[in-house]
């Protein structure tokens, strides 16, 4: 069995280190062993389960003309504006619907952490303008209302998972090329940060936490809702990247 290089590295340098650090051979090897035998055998979290599958559209999603064009800085101004007035509708959807979670949540500070979100997403999406909800928003939107509506608490937040936690990496993909727009630069700094970070991480521990009470068939609810939000997370940059109208 292995381990990621990034997680045996800093042993090999340690290993290579200890004469400079003075210790003797048989604590070098005791404090080694204590430090890598349990990272051979650790086990994926539910949040890292749910992640592992969703990682192809994940790759699709970089890939995807309307996130390279935020960063080479030939996304047309005209498709963003469409993006930010249908995040705008889709944040209002969002908001309440994290607002119905939180009155599911089995913990008073997650609901408390669930409300405020709430409220930073309504904030959020009253600097632009909403527009009228294009085909894929308007399914997507109800996709996890009824998730939220219908299923348990940690199914509901599995399809609201993708949401938080694709543009934390998407923006820490986009972050390091940076983009020739001020305004597309501004919005990936957004997402890169620490402040959205922080949220990210406190939806993941809420999931962390529940998982491991739910059966079999509940945990395999929420890989499958969790997997459709990211392929809808997927097609609202297509969506935007078409400025996608209703038929006929």
């Amino acid at each position: 069995m292995s381990v990621p290089t990034a997680t045996y590295f800093p042993y090999f340098l340690f290993w290579r280190q200890r004469h400079r650090l003075g210790l003797p051979l048989k604590r070098v090897r005791s404090l080694l062993y204590l430090l890598v035998v349990p990272a051979l055998f650790a086990q994926p979290s539910p949040s890292d389960e749910l992640w592992t599958a969703i990682k192809p559209i994940y790759a699709k999603t970089l890939e995807h003309p309307f996130l390279k064009g935020l960063t080479d800085g030939t996304l047309p101004p005209g498709r963003f504006h469409f993006y930010l007035q249908q995040d705008a509708a889709y944040l209002d959807a969002f908001s309440h619907a994290l607002l119905d979670l939180a009155a599911k949540a089995p913990r008073r500070d997650w609901a408390e952490t669930l409300r405020r979100h709430a409220k930073e997403a309504i904030a959020a999406e009253k600097k632009v303008a909403p527009a009228p909800m294009a085909p894929v928003n308007y399914a997507y939107v109800n996709h996890f209302r009824a998730a939220v509506a219908n299923g348990t608490f940690a199914e509901g937040l599995a399809a609201l998972l993708p949401c938080y936690w694709i543009y934390q990496e998407v923006g820490r993909v986009l972050v390091r090329k940076g983009s020739k727009r001020l305004a597309y630069q501004k919005w990936i700094e957004n997402y890169a940060g620490e402040e959205y970070a922080k949220s990210v991480r406190q939806v993941l521990a809420m999931f962390n936490a529940e998982a491991p009470k739910l059966t079999v068939a509940q945990r395999t609810r929420c890989r499958e809702l969790f997997v459709l939000s990211a392929r809808y997370e997927y097609l609202f940059w297509d969506m935007a990247w078409r400025e996608e109208q209703w038929l006929p």
